[in-house]
């Protein structure tokens, strides 16, 4: 099979990263996989896989129609199959590429939702059964559950951390917690802020420990005085922001404990790690053999109360339980590193990958049920963009509204 491969965004982030991720391994199967993308800094990754990028404008309407034809043109010149767009913007240029013309044509969407008008005909790829149970009652017709896989053979815990701790002055006796993660209003925000507040308490009352806060972002500021505040009240900086790198493996290596949500925990799980996988509304839950199923169902975020209640207090607790006890990491980081291996390894997912593509080639949409579903999607975006133009007049948009509301959100994850 020839692929072209359209991920939403080349910001360091999950979605893209597995993206990235999984076109490698499918080439890796003997396939010919392209990928097309605006500029961004995850293009050098996709040259270091040895894939041919093709670049779009980042400063472009989404959906773009001038994208559309570029990807036509693509389809032609390299003779492409099938396009797998990542999020709702690229699958709906790609259907506007395919549907009049040649390829088939797959979109994955990892955000906490899918948005209405999201093509219904179209083969969809989601990322917990919890989503994939809604797209299903929403009317899509081929929906298949893909967990955002990990390359267990590179994100593993033999990788060395100790410069990332030299470079950021977290001595070897100190129990360091880390969160990779973009700083951004949507979703990450609270999590981001409890943080702050959880390792200053923490620190205040006598705990060996340091957090780094791995990743950039518009809500940066927000955090660097969260964590000014956190360190005044502690006393000394336990909480460092390094700004975005483009390889965070020694940061996951050099940790003792982990904070996150999505691909990152996942990430972070496969170096063998204890994790607290936090949300919003308060939500904290440190993972343990008793929680994993609940993770393994509604995905690795959550909403309002865990088991320890809600709030800061709920992870400070969490974290007490690890900090001062090397002997409940190890058991726990051991958990997680099993769990990954066995449930999200890079390899069984370009497999999996693979048998949908082949699905998609050998069972086309009749054309007619084609166009039909187009029209709905065309109604539904035009509705949205007037919807979000009436929002932006009253300064009430958000920029990533797919992550509003999960699973039932309205509206979609990118600025008009």
């Amino acid at each position: 099979m020839r692929i072209l491969v359209y991920p939403h965004a080349m910001e360091i982030g999950g979605s893209q990263l597995n993206a990235l991720q999984l076109a490698g391994a499918v080439r890796d199967l003997g396939h010919s996989v392209d990928v097309i993308s605006e500029p961004g800094p995850l293009v050098d990754y996709v040259h270091e896989l040895g894939l041919t990028h093709h670049e779009i404008p980042a400063e472009r309407r989404r959906p773009s129609r001038g994208v559309s034809r570029r990807i036509a043109e693509i389809i032609a010149d390299r003779d492409i199959d099938l396009v797998h767009g990542y999020e709702w913007p690229p699958v709906l240029e790609g259907l506007a590429a395919t549907g009049l013309g040649r390829g088939a044509l797959v979109g994955t969407v990892l955000s906490m939702s899918v948005v209405p008008f999201f093509p219904r005909t179209v083969p969809l790829l989601v990322g917990t059964e919890q989503i994939r149970e809604a797209a299903v009652a929403a009317g899509h017709t081929r929906v298949s559950l893909l967990e955002p896989p990990v390359d267990t053979d590179g994100d593993h815990p033999g990788v060395d951390g100790s410069a990332f701790r030299a470079e950021h002055g977290f001595d070897d006796d100190v129990t360091l917690v880390a969160m990779v993660c973009r700083l951004v209003p949507e979703l990450k925000l609270e999590g981001l802020l409890a943080a702050c507040d959880a390792a200053g308490q923490l620190a205040s009352a006598g705990r060996k420990l340091r957090l780094a806060i791995v990743g950039d972002g518009r809500s940066r500021d927000e955090v660097a005085a969260r964590a000014a505040r956190a360190n005044d009240a502690a006393g000394y900086e336990v909480v460092t922001l390094t700004g975005e790198v483009s390889d965070p493996r020694p940061a996951y290596a050099a940790a003792d404990i982990l904070i996150g949500m999505g691909g990152s925990a996942l990430r972070g799980m496969s170096f063998g790690k204890p994790l607290v996988v936090v949300g919003e509304q308060g939500y904290s839950e440190l993972l343990t053999p008793a929680t994993a199923s609940t993770f393994l169902q509604a995905g690795w975020y959550g909403q309002g109360p865990g088991s320890r209640g809600s709030g800061v207090t709920a992870l400070r607790e969490a974290l007490d339980t690890l900090v001062d006890s090397p002997e409940r990491r190890a058991e726990l980081g051991g958990f997680a590193r099993e769990l990954v291996v066995d449930r999200f390894s890079l390899r069984g997912a370009a497999k999996f990958l693979e048998r949908v593509y082949a699905a998609a080639l050998a069972q086309p949409t009749p054309r007619p049920r084609l166009a039909a579903d187009s029209a709905r999607s065309a109604a539904g975006l035009f509705g949205y963009k007037v919807q979000r133009k009436i929002q932006q007049f009253r300064g009430t948009a958000r920029t990533d509204d797919a992550n509003a509301t999960p699973v039932l959100a309205q509206r979609s994850s990118k600025e008009s």
